[in-house]
């Protein structure tokens, strides 16, 4: 079967949204190009659809996720307790360990078909970092990666290394899920109340707390965007799909 490679992607921001509203969203797109894909298999080549491309951006309220290769325990805060701070708490299914998502951090979540760029899912994650690295640099921000360990670093060669994006992701049949954490203007507090990633020795920081000052967060959000499209090739198609 020749694949129909389609780099056409919709981009889609839901603002501030609950996290389950949100998880319940890519997973509909997931499951929908999911279907495309196993439909295509029972078809001759003339009559096969490509699959489409998301990428979604938003924020959320307080929470906190644990991926399904976590520690419960790197929550440090009772559940019970959770409501005092205005927060919320779920076990799903990517990878990783716990993270904190809230207000003033730039959430992605990519809903692609890998097929129709390239299948590498270690290259995928490089290149989700590689976006960030980039939009950094273009603050006068110098990050990068820290061998072993999954995200993006401000300082990575000394002991003073502290994490300014997180990454969890899941994949089936090469249709991706999940995504990034990239903090700007983030309440780094809420970081206390967890084992970051179940990483207890290094620190997280933000672009507000690097750069000395709130950054604007819409326009950073248009520079990730502006490089991810230009990492991975992708062309901006119309929105079609109703939040």
């Amino acid at each position: 079967m020749n694949y129909i490679q389609n780099h056409k992607t919709e981009v889609i921001d839901l603002g501030q949204i609950d996290y389950l509203q949100a998880l319940n969203f890519q997973t509909r797109l997931f499951t929908e190009t999911i279907a495309i894909k196993t439909e295509n298999r029972s078809l001759p080549e003339n009559k096969q659809l490509p699959t489409k491309n998301y990428l979604i951006f938003c924020e959320h309220p307080h929470v906190f996720t644990l991926g399904k290769s976590g520690d419960e325990k790197n929550l440090l805060v009772k559940k019970e307790n959770l409501e005092l701070l205005n927060a919320s708490y779920y076990a799903i299914n990517r990878g990783g360990d716990i993270t904190y998502h809230g207000p003033g951090q730039i959430v992605v979540y990519p809903i692609i078909d890998m097929e129709n760029f390239f299948t590498d899912i270690h290259l995928y994650m490089r290149m989700l970092e590689e976006s960030v690295i980039k939009t950094l640099k273009e603050f006068s921000v110098e990050s990068g990666r820290i061998d072993g360990l999954t995200g993006v670093w401000i300082d990575i060669h000394n002991e003073k290394a502290r994490k300014i994006c997180a990454l969890g992701v899941k994949t089936s049949r090469w249709v991706t899920l999940h995504g990034l954490a990239f903090n700007v203007n983030t309440d780094l507090s809420y970081f206390n109340y967890i084992v970051p990633c179940g990483i207890n020795d290094k620190a997280v920081t933000s672009m507000e707390i690097e750069l000395k000052q709130k950054q604007n967060l819409s326009e950073v959000k248009k520079i990730l965007e502006k490089n991810i499209f230009m990492l991975f090739g992708m062309i901006a198609q119309t929105q079609s799909v109703e939040k």
